[in-house]
């Protein structure tokens, strides 16, 4: 089920709209890179597409019953758990026995280029390792609309470049991806961008 967006615009009390007149139409499948100044309303419409804040102006409709994630900048993750566990918990929740579960973990941490750290506990992953295994566990998750904020503003450039062929693989899984980014390389790894600059 698509998410779609009808003259959005916001602004906060007494300072000038962020942006405004934006219509969405967001498909599955799809990676979209939300792109445009500092200061312009990039994790302000990560926050309207999740139901978190009303904007000023326009309508969301999202999947009736949709599941909404979000990877924000910082990764957090359980420090003495592994990378297995934390891919593994989604489904485990959902009702599969351990075993399955794993095996399912273990090929999306091979798609996330982490099969290799399957074992180790998420204080001993690098930046882009723990980002990349917080992604890994959003897709185990299946959310119907996946938010990610700003994912390399924190690594160098050789990191970054890891996490953004992550991000590029999650096209196609059905998921509606959304990505709040000021990284061109991240931008690019996307399927479709959105400028706010164009709405203000």
């Amino acid at each position: 089920m698509p998410v779609t967006a009808s003259g959005l615009g916001h602004q906060f009390p007494e300072q000038p709209f962020l942006f405004r007149g934006l219509d969405l139409d967001l498909a599955e499948g799809r990676t979209y890179a939300v792109i445009g100044p500092s200061g312009s309303g990039k994790s302000t419409l990560l926050g309207i597409l999740a139901g978190w804040i009303t904007p000023t102006e326009g309508t969301v409709e999202r999947p009736a019953g949709g599941d909404v994630g979000w990877v924000f900048q910082n990764p957090h993750g359980v420090y003495q758990r592994t990378a297995l566990d934390h891919v593994s918990l989604p489904f485990i929740a959902r009702g599969i026995r351990r075993g399955d579960a794993e095996q399912h973990a273990l090929v999306l941490l091979e798609d996330f280029g982490l099969a290799h750290r399957a074992h180790a506990v998420f204080s001993k992953l690098s930046g882009g390792e723990a980002q990349r295994l917080l992604l890994a566990r959003a897709v185990a998750a299946e959310p119907a609309l996946l938010l990610v904020d700003e994912p390399t503003a924190q690594l160098d450039a050789a990191t970054s470049m890891s996490v953004n062929a992550s991000l590029g693989a999650m096209a196609g899984r059905g998921t509606i991806v959304v990505v709040a980014t000021h990284d061109p390389d991240t931008r690019d790894a996307c399927t479709d961008h959105i400028s706010l600059a164009d709405y203000q």
